[in-house]
């Protein structure tokens, strides 16, 4: 949490390296600067006091230290000189280092000698009484020595290198020797003129004399042992990411201070823990910081050479940071923690050996009775009424964030850097020079401008560039667009806010260019259009406008407002709908919302891990959404295009990369695509690209996969990873059914099936095989699967493939199958149509039966109807019809297999034949069937006809005549209805 007291700052020294020292009393503090002064500050003053100055040296003071009956400076001109204490009244010089910088002093505990720490590779350590009585410490570094501090009993002196080594002195009457060499702590940066050189990196002794701490290059603040000379500990903290520039303790080591991303912060020794936060010099980092002795006052210095004095950083209802405690006493008395009160009333039962039953770690509120630790064998005087208190670290809430965004740093910074180009900014003081560079040069034109309202957010999209700047005085935040290509005398629009308030994010969005948008003709790229653009403002909404400035919708943020970033259809927003969580999470939620009709197309919570933050938010060359966080995890949407149905993969683990091992460094994402990272590549405890522009690398996706078999893991990963392109290809088709593209994707995919089934088969792993084989999408493939299965003589493992590729081309095909669900997702997710109570006059709903078929009218075809005439013109009269016939040996005679007339009837009727000896009358032929169609009637007419049959005349006339009664709509007289 935020102090309520506030520093107070003076200009002390010109834009550069600043160092600071207290007196051994607490009311001076001394501070050099790159102006050659030595400035006195009286503690008890307020920022109008006027400061005595030392003018003696020569170029700039790096380094400032005091004493009981002195205080001493040194600097590039590489003289320690020796002043009265309090004052600027020069008392002659200490040492020379021949040509070499001090970069520190530090005097021991009993104000007697002061070690000097130079360019050279040796320290040397001078009496102050006696200036020729000196000792060198040489042969501990390979590098320039940076910083050198003393232990608390004055016997050993540690040292820090620009080699990343920490090396502990055992100084003693006889001599001194290397105790230690500690090393991969603290950073190796070389080069003395870089901002990093001027990073504190001193081991701070605790007062108990048992650990110091130092800021890691991992970014912590670590506690190295005294007795074993290893880490013991680490204080870190999930919404504090970045470079700890200085550190120092209080006077009895209860609090820490350090300065991190242009902040201070007070850490609680005990506990680990942030208690206060101080905001300091905006675009400075800290240089050194140090606690007054005596008093409750937190001094520092930073590159813009401002001094701030923080008086009461402590509150007064906390332990005091000057009054000697159990916890910050030097070791020699074994102490316990207080048991934990009661939370009933009822004492908690001790273990065997009579502890805390709650163990070690158990933590009391460490700003009251907690901290004050009690010795060996007291008895604990508490009340018997009251709860636990505990301290709970709540979760800080990441703030708003532009993607591809950096701070301003020696006057540059990066508005935005993205897979477009880049929007470089200089500071020029009164104004900026705004510099927009492009990747592709022949689609855009690159350009510059002087900027006089100093924006200060940016964002470059594939139609135009965006730009933003906050209010200031009576001139209100406002946003300009500026459109890469137009055929029109002026393209750029301004866009102001109401009095009061700010643009937290912006985003500009549109389709990708057909052509050069640099051809300034009417036909030109922008006849597309110029895009979409997206404000997010301090009010708590979402403003969208066209790429011409027409406002479109105004819609409301359901929470605190994080980042976005806009696609060519749709802008992927995050916000914070609640709180964050008491375990470290940030609790975000991703919205991504359409261009077209503002229509939530998906809604899903981030999966950023417990204790890390969102860093960057994207969209891949395919249109897909991307994010990267600090954990060094890139996850992608899914299924994006599916309404409400995506969901989000993890594609990457950066911690696994191959380049990485045994490397420190971070990356900047810049970009994503279908197989390849492109990001900058930060070193060391780098956070951000700096200047001169790094050129982009590109990195290998690889999917998380844990699987380490080194034939059937990679061939499955690139499996996998190709397969989620595919399936966000096949979402982008629409009512198509498949594409070229698509079809060469799947064929190679299928090539890589065969491998893995190839080697399933070989090692005889049926059930893989089977499970490989449903996954091709070809039936060649399939094909090619069983010959594998009958080359490795697996015959019953052939019949099923065999069996799948049946079943295959029975069915739907994959790509139809994924149309059907396209278009199910279409149906599912149709709009409600509002309901009309007593009004719906509307025909009931179409049901339909996919079992049952419709029923449909036939026509027999009889010797009656037209299509006949041929059966009738080859029949003879009924005599030689009837002696054509064959008789049985029992008399009765017998069919030909050629005499069935009404082979074609639809209803067999059987009618009694009469004996060939009865009669030679002709017989009568069997009864013909017709259907008739009676148009509109819910009913079929079946008509038997029993007229003989004389002759084709009569057989025409009786067709005509039956032709005529139907169109008429009348039947014979026996009919049958059937529904």
């Amino acid at each position: 949490m935020a102090s309520t007291s506030k520093a107070i700052s003076n200009s002390a020294h010109q834009q550069g390296q600043t160092c600071i020292a207290f007196s051994r009393d607490g009311k001076i503090a001394y501070t050099g600067g790159l102006d050659t002064l030595v400035r006195i500050w009286h503690t008890d003053q307020g920022e109008d006091q006027e400061p005595e100055a030392a003018y003696e040296a020569d170029e700039g003071i790096t380094a400032v230290a005091a004493a009981e009956g002195c205080w001493l400076s040194g600097g590039h001109d590489s003289d320690v000189r020796k002043y009265i204490p309090g004052k600027a009244q020069f008392n002659g010089l200490v040492m020379s280092a021949a040509g070499a910088s001090i970069r520190c002093l530090a005097i021991d505990p009993s104000g007697k000698r002061v070690a000097v720490a130079s360019d050279e590779l040796s320290v040397k350590i001078v009496d102050l009484d006696e200036i020729t009585n000196v000792v060198v410490l040489e042969g501990g570094h390979r590098k320039r020595i940076r910083k050198t501090t003393w232990h608390p009993s004055g016997t050993i002196l540690t040292t820090s290198s620009s080699d990343g080594t920490i090396v502990a002195w055992n100084i003693s009457d006889t001599g001194a020797k290397v105790e230690n060499v500690i090393d991969g702590v603290i950073p190796e940066v070389v080069d003395p003129e870089s901002p990093e050189f001027m990073h504190d990196c001193s081991a701070v002794w605790h007062p108990s004399g048992q650990y110091f701490f130092a800021a890691s290059r991992t970014h912590e603040i670590v506690a190295i042992s005294r007795s074993t000379w290893t880490k013991t500990s680490s204080l870190s903290d999930p919404n504090t990411v970045g470079v700890t520039t200085a550190l120092a303790l209080s006077a009895n080591g209860v609090y820490l201070a350090s300065a991190c991303n242009q902040e201070i912060l007070i850490w609680s020794v005990q506990t680990k823990r942030v208690l206060w936060k101080h905001p300091g010099t905006p675009n400075a980092f800290t240089i050194q910081i140090a606690f007054s002795p005596t008093e409750n006052l937190l001094a520092w210095t930073d590159t813009e050479g401002v001094l701030s004095r923080w008086r009461d950083a402590i509150p007064a209802e906390s332990p005091d940071p000057v009054r000697q405690t159990a916890a910050g006493s030097a070791q020699g008395t074994t102490t316990k923690r207080k048991p934990t009160p009661p939370l009933w009333g009822e004492e908690p039962e001790a273990d065997a050996e009579g502890g805390d039953p709650y163990g070690d770690d158990w933590i009391i509120d460490d700003l009251g009775d907690g901290m004050e630790d009690e010795p060996e064998g007291a008895k604990a005087i508490r009340s018997g009424d009251g709860f636990v208190k505990e301290m709970v670290s709540i979760t800080k809430a990441q703030p708003a964030f532009q993607p591809g965004s950096t701070p301003m740093e020696n006057k540059k910074r990066y508005l935005a850097y993205n897979m477009v180009g880049v929007i470089e900014v200089t500071d020029q003081d009164t104004h900026h020079i705004v510099n927009v560079e492009f990747h592709d040069r022949s689609t855009r034109k690159g350009y510059h401008f002087t900027d006089h309202f100093k924006y200060d957010l940016g964002s470059l999209g594939e139609r135009g560039a965006l730009f933003a700047c906050p209010p200031e005085l009576d001139h209100p935040a406002q946003v300009i667009y500026k459109p890469y290509g137009t055929w029109s005398t002026q393209g750029d629009w301004t866009y102001a806010l109401p009095k009061g308030q700010r643009v937290l994010g912006i985003a500009a969005g549109g389709e990708r260019p057909m052509r050069s948008l640099r051809d300034p003709s009417s036909s030109g790229g922008d006849i597309q259009g110029q895009g979409n653009i997206v404000i997010a403002t301090s009010s708590g909404d979402l403003t969208f406008l066209s790429g011409s400035g027409m406002e479109r919708i105004v819609l409301g943020v359901e929470g605190e407002y994080v980042t976005m970033a806009a696609a060519e259809e749709y802008v992927l927003v995050v916000h914070r709908p609640g709180a964050t969580t008491i375990d470290g999470s940030q609790s975000l939620v991703a919205t991504l919302i359409s261009f077209e009709d503002f229509q939530v197309l998906q809604e899903k919570p981030l999966p950023i891990p417990k204790g890390h933050t969102l860093r960057w938010i994207g969209t891949t060359d395919e249109g897909a959404p991307a994010i990267y966080d600090s954990a060094g995890y890139i996850h992608l949407m899914i299924h994006h295009r599916r309404p409400n149905r995506a969901a989000w993969a993890r594609l990457m683990d950066t911690n696994l990369l191959e380049r990485k091992q045994g490397k420190d460094e971070s990356y900047w994402p810049v970009g994503l695509s279908q197989d390849t990272f492109m990001c900058l590549i930060l070193k060391g405890r780098q956070e951000y690209p700096g200047f001169p522009r790094p050129l982009i690398q590109e990195l290998p996706v690889r999917l998380p996969f844990r699987n380490q078999d080194p034939v059937d893991s990679p061939i499955e990963e690139r499996i996998a990873r190709e397969r989620i392109q595919i399936n966000l290809a096949r979402d982008a088709l629409g009512d198509e059914l498949t594409s070229s593209d698509i079809d060469k994707r799947e064929v190679e995919l299928d090539k890589q099936l065969i491998k893995l089934i190839q080697v399933a088969c070989k090692t005889d792993k049926a059930p893989r095989v089977i499970e490989l084989v449903k996954r091709l999408h070809f039936p060649n493939s399939i094909a090619a699967a069983s010959q594998l299965a009958g080359f490795y003589r697996l015959i019953g493992l052939q019949e099923k493939i065999e069996a799948i590729k049946l079943w295959r081309e029975q069915n739907a095909t994959p790509a139809e199958e994924a149309r059907e669900a396209r278009q199910g997702f279409a149906y599912d997710d149709a709009p409600l149509a509002r309901p009309k109570p007593f009004q719906n006059f509307n025909p009931p709903p179409k049901v339909d039966r996919p079992s049952l078929t419709r029923s449909a009218g036939i026509v027999e075809q009889t010797e009656f109807t037209a299509s006949s005439v041929a059966i009738r013109a080859g029949r003879s009269l009924a005599p030689q019809a009837s002696a054509s016939r064959s008789m049985s040996p029992e008399g009765k005679r017998k069919r030909d297999d050629n005499d069935d007339d009404l082979s074609s009837n639809t209803f067999d009727v059987e009618v009694k034949r009469r004996a060939v000896g009865e009669s030679n009358a002709v017989p009568s032929p069997k009864p013909s069937t017709c259907i008739a169609i009676q148009p509109g009637r819910a009913y079929i007419s079946i008509i038997y006809c029993r007229q003989p049959i004389f002759s084709e005349d009569w057989a025409r006339s009786q067709e005509k005549s039956f032709r005529k009664k139907t169109r008429a709509q009348q039947t014979y007289p026996k009919e049958r209805e059937l529904f």
